[in-house]
Order: structure tokens, then C-alpha cells, then sequence
């Protein structure tokens, strides 16, 4: 794989099981390069490592008077440093992409993955930890990947040049042939302190880093409410927290760079003061002093790759773990994902199973019962019917943002045979391109991407929903007056940036552009959450209107508590403790179901006590007729607004 060649057709499937397992993966996968990468370190070893040998045949043929070997031992020079030369530029070239397409095919593994996952990601992983996995621990991935197949290569070279000087001087060779392998283990015992003050640094840089992006994020409310000083000392904490962290990794690793340099050269000490012994007895020649001397001063190149595989795996290994973890995140549903290994069977206690087999046999009947037109969540018994404009009201936010999850295919926990059904079919059912299709959910808080506003809009859509007519549904009129004001520079709004996450627009702005790229895309089935909560009511009833127009003959879902929305919608559903407690218009609903008039009036729950409190006669007080003077008035309020609006 060259880098001219990326990004892969298929990364493939990997092995998440662990951080180890999914290196081990990663290589197997990059098995072609890592062989180029060692041939051409086998080259560039070899030839260096030759290079003592051609000095010691030319000392020793200077010594001699022999001026035929002397020239020959300079061609052998000149040979090994060419191949030297070719070797590390072919090496790094190999070993750098090497880097690239790990760090790549990792890269393309995490937004795969986000994309199937969608936003059940960021609420089962933290949104920092999954830019850390991506950028910083993408790299320290790669380098791993393009270390093992140097330190292979410089394994084997220094096993090489061991039996050659074993050969070639056997009395000196063999304590070359013992001590390198001693220098080469000698710092194993200080890896494990050492990767453990490592990953207590990345630790704590994590941590200083998620507080300053927090920082940021709030920075506006920071203002508001005069904490910038606090969080400020908050980060400089954290900021000399990983100062000291990283000073205290950075001695253990010191230490171990100066025991790579004292042990080769104690060793070479050794060598010496030995040859010289041997030399002085004439069991060798000068030339044979010279080259094992050399070879020795040679070997502490290819070493200190032992040291760099050390680091590399060290730094990898957290990182690796992390990126397995989120490679090994699925999808929550009770169906099973296409390729997955069926899950294995659980032992369970009798009570438990029977149980369990009562409320899938309960599921199972509740899906045979229902309505086939819509969309249909079985655990709330909630339906709505296709090509109407349904509003539900949730007492609990928390829950309907839930049921948002539910009915966009993504629940925030499995329950089998518990998937929405659309027109009949589960929608854990479909492919999952084709699901997406079909039903669209925008959150309450949704995200606008930094960008011009037509690349903001510019999304898989339909065709029969101009950009114009959203627009105009969605009332941004003023929006794109504020965009043409904010940019001199730009002829048409469309072409005005938004910095990143909408930071330069108030939430109202935020808001109805969001919902109008979500109209853009016109699904079978919309699905919006409180789409109105930061705008006025003037703008809410025009919202409304246009809404309910441009969605005519599509089926809608609106979760909110709006009266404004309410009193345009087809259908309300009031879901109360997560399944559907009452049906009807808004107007017939605010009569005659008090835990909905509770909801949408914001009724106490003192005035709701005094509501359904029994009269003399011994029932409950619960027509308009008993209503108190208080909640008569709020909700002729709440009446004159709608009428005024409309």
C-alpha cells in the first residue's frame, strides 16, 4: 500500500478484543510494507555493520606492506557505505509510510465506526477521549507499526554480526556474543516503572486538555458569571500537574538512555583491555583488535532500536487499548448486526427466564397488534400514523430525549425485540444506510459544522425541499440578514462562514438553521426535539405554520410542550412515565387530562393537588368548571397567546 493509493477501499475488520491484539492486527495488515521496510533495514544494518571489518582488513593489510589488499579492502569500503546510503534512504521511506497508512487505516477504522454509531457515541464515550484516540494516539499507533520492522532488522543484524566475530575471532567474539544480548535486556526491569509513569502523564495531560476545551466551550457563560479566574486556576493546576508528571516520566526514561551508554561502553572497556592482552601474547593480530573493537563501537547503532521499540510500545500500548475500545463499541439493539457472531447463550435463573420469556412473548404480541402504517414504538405503545403531524408531550426531558434515541434507531439500551417498527418492518431490521434514510432525528441541541451556509445545507436530500423553501419554513430571513451584515466581503449569505459549532449566532439562530437543514433533507419520517425552545412565540407560531406546510403528507414527530406546536399538530400523545397515557387534540386534552394540562400550562403540583381533590359530593374535581381562578387565568393566557399569534 502506498500513501499516493489512500484511503483504502476497505480498512477491514479489526480485532478489538485488546490493545496487544489489535496491534498484533494492525501489523499483519501492514505485512507487506513491514518486509520492504526489513529488507532495506537488512541492507543498511549490514552494510554498517560490514564497515569494521573493511577498516581491520586495511589496518591489517597497512601493517603488512600489502598495497594489492589495502586497495581492495577500499573498494569493499566503498561498497558498504554506497549500500549504507541506499539502505536508510529506502528504510525510511519505507518505515514513513509504514507510519502513514497504520495511522490511516486506523483513522478510517474510528470515523467508520462514528458514523455507524452516530450520536449513541458521544453518550457512551467522551467526546475528548474520541478526538484524543484520533489525532494524538493515531500517531503513537503508527510509530509502533513503523518501529517493529527496524528493530526486527536491527535484531537480526546484531545476531549476524555476533556469529561473524564468534568466527572471525573466536576468543573475543564470544564475549561480544554474551554482552550484547546482557546490554540489550538490561533495561527490561525499568520498562514496566516507566510505562506506568507514562501513561499517568497521558493521564493527566487527558484531563488538563478536556478541562481546557470545557473552558472554552463555556467561555461565554464563564464571563457572564465572573469565572474565568476560577477555571483558570483549575487548569493552571492541572497545567503543573502534568508539568511534574512529565518531568518524572522523563527521568526514568533518562535513565535508561544513559544505561544504553554506560553498558556498551563499559563493554567496550572490557574488549579492549582483553585484546590488547591477546595481542601482546600475539594469539591476535592488530587488525583482527581493530575490527572486533570496531564492530562493538558499530553495534551500539542498531541497540538503540531496543530502546526505541521499548518507548514505541509502551506509548502504543495505552493508546492502542483506547482505540480498541472504541472500535469495539456497537450499535444498542436487540436485533443482531449484520456479520456479528451470534451472541452466546446465558445461564439465567429459573424466575428470571420465565420472566424474561413472558415479556418477549408480551413484545412479540404488542408487535403482532401493531398499526402497520408510521412509525411505532412498542415499549411506550406510542404510534404515530404516516403522513400526520404528531406532537408528544414528556413531563420528563430525560425521557424524551430517550424516546428521540428510540425512534431514530439508536436506544441508549438493548431491549430485545423492542425496535421501533416502520410501516410494520423493525427498523433494526433495515440496513442501516436505508434506516437513516427513512427517519431522521435532530436533537435538542443539535451541532452546526463550521463552514459557508450552503455547504451547511448541502446534504444527501430528496429534491422536492429547495434550500429556500426550508429556509423560509424554518423563518432564518433575519438569520441570513445577520450573515450578509456580519460579511462585507461575501455577495450572498449562502456564502458567509459559520465558525465552528455556530459560536458567532445566538441559540435561537442555531436553532432554525438546524431545522432547516433537516427539512432539506425531507425523510419519510422526521423526528424533531424541542425544535422551538430558543426562539419567541411570534417566530414559534410562524415556525409552526410553516412546519406543518411543508411537511404536508410526510410524517412528522415533534417532542415538545409548545402550545404553539401543540395547537397545530394532527395528533397529541401525552407519554407519561414512558407509555401513552392519553390521545386527542390539544385543545380537548388541556380539558380533560390534568397531567397534561400540568405539563404544558406548568401547573404546581400543589395546584394539581387542589385539582384532583374529591369535592363534597365525593369526585374529583377535574372539568373546567372547578378549575381555580389562577389556573383559569393562565389558561386564558395561554389561549389569547394562540389566538393573537395565529
Amino acid at each position: 500500500m502506498q500513501i499516493q493509493d489512500l484511503p483504502y477501499p476497505d480498512p477491514g475488520v479489526p480485532d478489538a478484543r485488546s490493545g496487544p491484539r489489535f496491534l498484533w492486527w494492525l501489523g499483519r495488515n501492514q505485512l507487506g510494507g513491514q518486509l520492504k521496510a526489513l529488507a532495506w533495514g537488512l541492507l543498511h544494518f549490514a552494510a554498517v555493520s560490514a564497515l569494521p571489518f573493511c577498516v581491520g582488513l586495511a589496518v591489517q593489510a597497512v601493517v603488512d606492506r600489502s598495497g594489492k589488499r589495502l586497495a581492495l579492502t577500499g573498494g569493499l569500503l566503498l561498497l558498504a557505505s554506497a549500500c549504507s546510503a541506499l539502505g536508510d534512504a529506502f528504510l525510511h521511506r519505507a518505515a514513513v509510510t509504514n507510519w502513514i497508512t497504520a495511522s490511516a487505516r486506523v483513522q478510517q477504522l474510528l470515523a467508520r465506526k462514528a458514523a455507524r454509531l452516530g450520536s449513541a457515541l458521544t453518550r457512551r464515550v467522551a467526546a475528548g477521549e474520541v478526538v484524543a484516540v484520533s489525532t494524538g494516539d493515531v500517531e503513537k499507533i503508527g510509530w509502533f507499526v513503523e518501529a517493529v520492522s527496524r528493530f526486527t532488522a536491527a535484531a537480526v543484524t546484531i545476531v549476524l554480526v555476533c556469529v561473524a566475530l564468534v568466527v572471525y575471532q573466536p576468543a573475543l567474539g564470544v564475549i561480544v556474543a554474551v554482552g550484547l544480548p546482557a546490554l540489550a535486556l538490561a533495561v527490561l526491569p525499568l520498562l514496566p516503572r516507566a510505562t506506568r509513569r507514562a501513561d499517568l502523564q497521558r493521564e493527566k495531560a487527558g484531563r488538563a486538555t478536556e478541562l481546557a476545551s470545557d473552558t472554552v466551550a463555556g467561555l461565554r457563560v464563564l464571563r457572564g458569571i465572573g469565572g474565568e479566574e476560577l477555571f483558570l486556576d483549575r487548569y493552571r493546576r492541572a497545567s503543573q500537574e502534568v508539568r511534574r508528571a512529565a518531568v518524572h516520566s522523563a527521568r526514568m526514561w533518562s535513565l535508561i538512555s544513559a544505561i544504553q551508554v554506560l553498558l556498551p561502553g563499559l563493554l567496550l572497556i572490557a574488549v579492549v583491555c582483553y585484546g590488547v592482552h591477546l595481542a601482546r601474547e600475539g594469539r591476535i593480530t592488530v587488525g583482527e583488535l581493530v575490527t572486533v573493537y570496531s564492530s562493538v563501537m558499530v553495534l551500539t547503532y542498531p541497540l538503540q532500536h531496543f530502546q526505541e521499540i521499548a518507548m514505541a510500545y509502551s506509548f502504543s500500548r495505552p493508546s492502542a487499548k483506547r482505540a480498541a475500545r472504541v472500535l469495539s463499541l456497537e450499535r444498542t439493539t436487540g436485533a443482531q448486526e449484520p456479520g456479528q457472531p451470534p451472541e452466546p447463550e446465558r445461564t439465567q435463573q429459573p424466575e428470571k427466564s420465565q420472566e424474561r420469556s413472558q415479556e418477549t412473548t408480551a413484545t412479540r404480541a404488542a408487535e403482532s397488534d401493531a398499526p402497520s402504517g408510521g412509525l411505532y414504538d412498542p415499549v411506550s405503545g406510542l404510534h404515530m400514523p404516516a403522513g400526520l403531524l404528531t406532537a408528544v408531550v414528556c413531563g420528563d426531558p430525560d425521557a424524551a430525549g430517550r424516546l428521540a434515541d428510540r425512534l431514530g434507531g439508536h436506544p441508549a439500551e438493548a431491549l430485545p425485540g423492542a425496535s421501533v417498527l416502520l410501516d410494520g418492518v423493525p427498523l433494526d431490521g433495515l440496513p442501516l444506510d436505508a434506516a437513516r434514510t427513512a427517519v431522521l432525528v435532530q436533537d435538542k441541541d443539535p451541532v452546526l459544522l463550521s463552514g459557508s451556509l450552503r455547504e451547511l445545507l448541502d446534504v444527501p436530500a430528496s429534491g422536492d425541499v429547495t434550500v429556500k423553501a426550508a429556509l423560509a419554513a424554518a423563518q432564518c430571513g433575519d438569520v441570513l440578514d445577520a450573515l450578509a451584515q456580519a460579511s462585507l466581503e461575501a455577495e450572498d449569505p449562502m456564502d458567509v462562514r459559520i465558525t465552528e459549532r455556530g459560536r458567532s449566532l445566538s441559540g435561537g439562530q442555531r436553532q432554525r438553521l438546524a431545522l432547516a437543514r433537516s427539512l432539506v433533507t425531507d425523510p419519510e419520517v422526521l423526528v424533531l426535539d424541542e425544535p422551538t425552545s430558543a426562539v419567541d412565540s411570534h417566530t414559534e407560531a410562524r415556525i409552526a405554520e410553516g412546519l406543518r406546510t411543508l411537511r404536508a403528507g410526510r410524517t412528522t414527530v415533534v417532542l415538545t410542550s409548545s402550545p404553539l406546536l401543540l395547537e397545530r399538530a394532527d395528533r397529541v400523545v401525552l407519554v407519561h412515565e414512558g407509555e401513552v397515557a392519553a390521545v386527542g387534540a390539544h385543545r380537548e386534552l388541556l380539558r380533560t387530562e390534568p397531567r397534561y394540562r400540568s405539563v404544558v400550562t406548568r401547573e404546581t403540583d400543589e395546584e394539581r393537588a387542589r385539582d384532583e381533590a374529591p369535592t363534597d359530593e365525593g369526585t374529583a374535581r377535574t372539568a373546567p368548571a372547578a378549575v381555580s381562578a389562577h389556573e383559569a387565568a393562565a389558561l386564558r393566557g395561554v389561549l389569547e397567546e394562540i389566538e393573537e399569534t395565529t
